[in-house]
């Protein structure tokens, strides 16, 4: 079986549980935390909260501006603090990625757990370090720094 691989990120923000969920359960946030030239499209109006059961349906232009159909549903909700989304049409074999947000003093520790194997297989596992990690890498780190630009970040205590 190809191998499943895993990214993991958290980030301590200054931002009050309740406003952060507002933040990232919105779907049509999505767009403000990927960067512009991925040109990342909404096609259908989501709603404005995630629940679980919700199809989200976009356009990605991840590689060579070559557009990309993605639906994902949002499979399981415990609000204020998880959400997880999984791609059902896309470029991923699989794709699980879990949201998770734990109140601190001061604001939130927000954690990204993303899991997701590659179609093609020794293709798809040759691919993977040298254009699709860092892509994810570079996605997840232009995340971060719109993020802390937004809400500002909180030492780690």
């Amino acid at each position: 079986m190809p191998a499943l691989h895993r990214l993991h990120r958290r980030q301590r923000l200054r931002v009050p549980l309740e406003d952060a969920w507002a933040f990232f359960c919105d779907p049509h946030n999505l767009a403000r935390i990927t960067p512009p030239a991925m040109r990342f499209t909404v096609l259908r109006d989501p709603g404005a909260t995630t629940f679980a059961g919700q199809i989200i349906e976009y356009t990605v232009r991840p590689l060579l501006d070559i557009p990309v159909h993605w639906v994902t549903e949002i499979t399981h909700v415990d609000a204020p603090y998880f959400f997880v989304d999984e791609q059902r049409v896309g470029p991923y074999a699989f794709w699980h990625h879990q949201h998770r947000l734990q109140p601190l003093d001061g604001g939130v520790e927000m954690e990204d757990i993303v899991h997701y194997r590659l179609p093609f297989g020794p293709l798809g596992r040759l691919v993977e370090p040298w254009i699709v990690r860092p892509q994810l890498e570079q996605i997840f780190d232009f995340r971060r720094r719109v993020l802390a630009e937004r809400f500002g970040e909180l030492q780690a205590g």
